[in-house]
């Protein structure tokens, strides 16, 4: 699979799939949640709502991921996933990367070949952004799956420039 990084909007990219790191709710919130809810308009909220009532009555578990429509968006599907609140998680990588990994393996049922991911838990759930792109880096690199082109989106460009910086010490690292 070949792993991209790219800064923008992801709302905007057209892809197979894009990643929401959503909240438990599925229902939308802030950051790329909110942003991905707003620009998919109600059917996304509508087959969360179904999501929630035939499969998560107790919301999606963090490190899961399940597919939903695009509705508006310029994708095909929106793969939710729920990533974890840094300060209350004790294992400080292993549900990071679950979200990550579920991502794929839900995006190979799907059938889609090109995904874009967000940085999950680096917004609002306050993840230290350098070790998150170490995490999504790293899992995407080492995750089996079909997809073929996996793009990292970063909404800012400080944090385009870190994933560059964290990419460059990856590959010289081997």
């Amino acid at each position: 699979m070949d792993i991209e990084l790219a800064q923008g909007d992801i709302t905007t990219w057209r892809v197979d799939a894009i990643v929401n790191a959503a909240n438990h709710t599925l229902l939308g919130g802030g950051g790329v949640d909110g942003a991905i809810h707003r620009a998919g308009g109600r059917a996304i909220v509508e087959e969360c709502r179904l999501l929630r009532a035939d499969r998560y009555p107790e919301g999606l578990p963090t490190g899961e991921a399940v597919a939903t429509t695009a509705g508006d968006l310029p994708a095909r599907w929106v793969i939710h996933t729920v990533g974890p609140t840094w300060a209350k998680t004790t294992d400080k990588s292993e549900l990071l990367r679950s979200c990550y990994r579920t991502s794929l393996a839900v995006a190979d049922e799907i059938g889609a070949a090109t995904v874009a991911f967000p940085l999950v838990s680096a917004g609002v759930y306050r993840w230290p952004k350098e070790d998150a792109i170490v995490q999504a880096l790293t899992t995407l690199g080492s995750t089996p799956t079909a997809v073929r082109t996996a793009t990292l989106v970063l909404y800012d460009e400080p944090t385009y420039r870190l994933a560059e910086q964290v990419a460059a010490r990856l590959a010289d690292r081997g």
